[in-house]
């Protein structure tokens, strides 16, 4: 990640976790897409789930797909949305396993609206 004009600029693997959210969150028609990378250079991706009996954030569910393979620490995190703002709570569990992880958030055109650093 670097700063231009005060403007964030993604990394070239930075940017192509925002784009896997992108593609997610576009492929399923979800109000939300996430890929994390982790620390092996692996990446994770997940769509909101809303099924009446279990609701889990995009982000949520792609940091424990990438903590039930086995991940031990992520390296970056990006978050597709419609809305404006960031659940704390979702950024709290990226920094479960990624406390230095830089949170992406973009929106549907994959434009970085946000960058969170610890």
């Amino acid at each position: 990640m670097t700063r231009k004009s005060g403007i964030v600029e993604p990394s070239a693997e930075d940017q192509k976790i925002i784009m896997l959210a992108r593609a997610t969150k576009a492929r399923v028609a979800a109000p939300e897409g996430a890929a994390v990378r982790d620390e092996t250079g692996r990446s994770y991706a997940a769509a909101a789930v809303a099924l009446p009996s279990l609701r889990l954030s995009a982000l949520r569910l792609a940091v424990a797909m990438a903590a039930s393979s086995g991940a031990t620490r992520l390296e970056a995190a990006a978050v597709v949305s419609d809305t404006g703002e960031l659940d704390p709570a979702d950024v709290a569990v990226v920094r479960d396993l990624g406390p230095t992880a830089v949170v992406y958030h973009a929106g549907p055109d994959g434009a970085v609206r946000r960058a969170l650093t610890p």
